[in-house]
């Protein structure tokens, strides 16, 4: 039976890509725009109960969509959640994960650049994947694990010398914004993105592959990067770039498909086996 990435064309798997590389881009640089905007703040929580409110809209419209029918709408809200207080609980759990990284994100945003935010947030890939060998018993190929050591040493050459932006006027802590990056990537490993994004996180998952979904984070790195320059004068660093980079290139290499490293090394003792029998 055919995957349903074999079931799309080209062009719908590109539109889930640029989608997503948009609104990633987007929500970092909004949410960096309006907390550092010279007027009162408004409350963090207030904006992540909002921002799930919308996805708890947008969810319910689909799965109506998807039903069909008022009737058959109620009958499954009533039998996968109201009659599943189990699963409500265990829910609640990544539920409360959740919150907390969206906060960290807006305290975060408060006192670090986009670019910067966009770059030391990928972190999450290395936790999740502590996660997925440490509690799911699951392994990683050398070439993930060199990718992961990678991002890190990019990751440690943005913040070596954090660039600076000349546009923006308010008191910012960058200790406290690398803090709550670390908590939010933290609690990455147990749940994901924002909002829309976290919707078209799924679709993406879904019809797409990792190498696709690697080239969109790191197109979400360099938008950010440029609207940063643009918006708020951030001043590139010679540091900052080759961290960027090393950032980039190490989600592409964790991104592609183990089978290939199998198969590379699967030969490789095929041949070798032909050479000892010769």
């Amino acid at each position: 039976m055919a995957s349903p990435r074999e079931n799309v064309s080209l062009l719908f798997k590109l539109y889930c890509l640029t989608v997503m590389t948009l609104v990633a881009a987007a929500y970092t640089v909004a949410l960096r725009y309006t907390r550092t905007a010279d007027k009162d703040l408004y409350f963090s929580t207030t904006a992540v109960c909002i921002t799930e409110v919308i996805k708890l809209l947008l969810s319910a419209g689909l799965l109506a969509k998807e039903t069909g029918s008022v009737g058959r709408f109620k009958a499954s809200v009533s039998e996968n959640v109201l009659g599943s207080p189990k699963d409500l609980v265990k829910l609640s759990v990544p539920s409360l994960v959740y919150a907390v990284q969206n906060n960290m994100a807006f305290l975060a945003l408060s006192n670090l650049d986009a670019a910067v935010y966009q770059v030391t947030y990928q972190l999450k890939i290395p936790c999740t994947a502590l996660c997925t060998v440490l509690m799911l018993n699951r392994t990683l190929s050398k070439l993930q694990w060199f990718s992961v050591f990678m991002l890190c040493g990019g990751v440690t050459l943005v913040q070596w010398k954090p660039a600076q932006a000349t546009k923006v006027v308010v008191e910012q802590n960058p200790l406290l914004g690398f803090g709550a990056i670390a908590v939010a990537v933290l609690c990455s490993g147990f749940a994901v993105l924002a909002s829309v994004g976290g919707l078209y996180t799924s679709i993406v998952v879904k019809y797409t592959d990792n190498i696709m979904k690697g080239f969109s984070a790191a197109a979400a790195i360099v938008l950010s990067t440029i609207a940063s320059v643009v918006l708020f004068g951030l001043q590139i660093t010679s540091t900052f770039a080759l961290g960027a980079l090393l950032v980039c290139v190490s989600i592409y290499l964790y991104g592609l498909p183990r089978q290939e490293t199998t198969s590379i090394q699967q030969g490789e003792t095929t041949s070798k086996e032909r050479l000892i029998g010769v």
